[in-house]
């Protein structure tokens, strides 16, 4: 598989993440096209899980589907995001936070177990490790998905954790960029606005994916956070310029795949899909999740095809994403 075999709406489409309603994607025509397309991955939650059998024989019958080969991706950080529930009834693993107060030994073994479990359905993508310092006791969203409170505890926690799931040929995609653990809400329901000042930002919250990304962390995901000491504009990290240029990409030497949050969350409702996706492409953002492939996520791709047609998307963007995106699925003999 090669970039230069690529038309560019199959370009764009590797750029997508998006999943589906139920336990089969049979009766879903949108999903199908955007398969048929070239999508980059599909994104899994518990709706889409029932069995073992029945998530193995999903994620078999959607690669024999698909254009090209896919990212196969879920959270599954343990404990309070868990998508396999309806395996095991109920959860099986520990939140972070107490995955990781049992002790770095613990902490190791139960990511194996993940990691090997994932890699028995077919999964070589985690949302997962939360890279976030909960240092805001009243947060709602994070709490115990952070390892901890304390920025060194979170480093060497998640430096464990992604070394285990390298092991196993797992995509560790860090979250949320650049520190959600700051936050007094929730990015699913509103846009959080994070007020610290720069150097709080720097030495606490942006230090574990500075050191994840030393660790060789392969992908990261950019929060619907605003940050005011970082972006005076008031938008949310992932699609400010100033957040993923100049500090992920040119300050912290990130070359891996950028993936925004779920694009249907309510962190990111200020602006249309196209205005969204245009802004983050500009911002040097590589992929988009999407929970639900509709209409509008057909017409979406197509729209953004006719943006870079008409100049107002840089073609080099979509082209350096993609090499990102192939040069992964390589890397993990997603593709051979």
């Amino acid at each position: 598989m090669n970039i230069n075999e690529l038309t560019l709406k199959q370009k764009i489409s590797q750029m997508f993440i998006t999943g589906f309603e139920g336990s089969s994607f049979e009766r879903d025509k949108y999903f199908k096209e955007v398969l048929n397309t070239g999508l980059g991955g599909v994104i899994f939650f518990s709706r889409n899980i029932e069995s073992e059998k029945q998530f193995k024989e999903l994620i078999n019958s959607l690669q024999r589907t698909a254009k090209f080969p896919l990212f196969f991706s879920i959270d599954q950080e343990g404990g309070k995001v868990e998508r396999t529930e309806k395996i095991h009834k109920g959860k099986k693993y520990l939140s972070a936070k107490y995955a990781y107060e049992m002790g770095i030994s613990f902490l190791i073994n139960q990511t194996k177990e993940i990691a090997l479990e994932l890699k028995s359905y077919g999964i070589n993508m985690n949302y997962a490790p939360v890279l976030d310092v909960n240092t805001n006791e009243n947060n709602p969203i994070i709490g115990e998905r952070a390892y901890s409170s304390s920025c060194e505890n979170v480093i060497a926690a998640s430096k464990a954790v992604i070394k285990e799931y390298e092991k196993y040929g797992i995509i560790t995609v860090g979250k949320h960029f650049p520190g959600h653990g700051g936050a007094g809400a929730d990015s699913h329901k509103t846009l959080p606005i994070i007020d610290l000042n720069e150097q709080d930002l720097e030495n606490i919250h942006i230090k574990p994916f500075a050191e994840a990304i030393k660790s060789g962390i392969p992908a990261i995901m950019a929060a619907h956070v605003v940050y005011s000491a970082l972006e005076k504009d008031q938008i949310p990290a992932s699609v400010s310029k100033k957040i993923i240029n100049d500090i992920l990409i040119e300050k912290l030497k990130f070359d891996g795949i950028i993936i925004t949050d779920d694009m249907e969350m309510n962190g990111i409702k200020g602006f249309t899909k196209l205005d969204a996706c245009t802004r983050a492409i500009n911002a040097g953002v590589n992929m988009f999740i999407f929970r639900d492939t509709t209409k509008e996520i057909i017409e979406l791709i197509n729209d953004l095809e006719k943006s870079v047609n008409n100049g107002i998307i840089d073609p080099d963007k979509i082209n350096n994403s993609v090499e990102k995106i192939l040069k992964i699925k390589y890397r993990y003999g997603i593709i051979h």
